[in-house]
């Protein structure tokens, strides 16, 4: 089992900047990719950037060059330093954890994230 805490939501004004957290806990040496995902209400949960044990990064194409996944694995904590924000990022933020030799990912239970114009 893998337990996630997201953290560093919160209201800011576009242009400005958060920096999310997700910590794991439990059985986290099985961790292997880590991802951020955001939902708006009446829309699909969407990638938003993902990150491999190795430190590989992948991003959605709307939040390149603003956002930056990274991983501290002796932390076993997961963050994603969001800059030059917009309103259309406002959004429920996710973490998820994909571990070894199990099909469904771990999710953590958000973090809202509100740009106001």
């Amino acid at each position: 089992q893998v337990q996630l805490v997201e953290s560093g939501g919160g209201l800011v004004q576009a242009g400005g900047s958060l920096r999310l957290s997700c910590v794991a806990s439990g059985s986290t040496g099985s961790i292997d990719r880590m991802a951020w995902y955001r939902q708006v209400p009446g829309k699909q949960r969407e990638l938003v950037a993902s990150i491999s044990r190795d430190g590989s990064t992948n991003y959605v194409s709307s939040i390149k060059g603003r956002f930056t996944i990274s991983r501290d694995n002796a932390k076993n904590t997961v963050y994603l330093q969001m800059n030059s924000l917009k309103p259309e990022d406002t959004a429920v933020y996710y973490c998820l954890a994909n571990v070894a030799f199990r099909t469904l990912p771990y999710w953590g239970q958000g973090t809202q994230v509100t740009v106001s114009s």
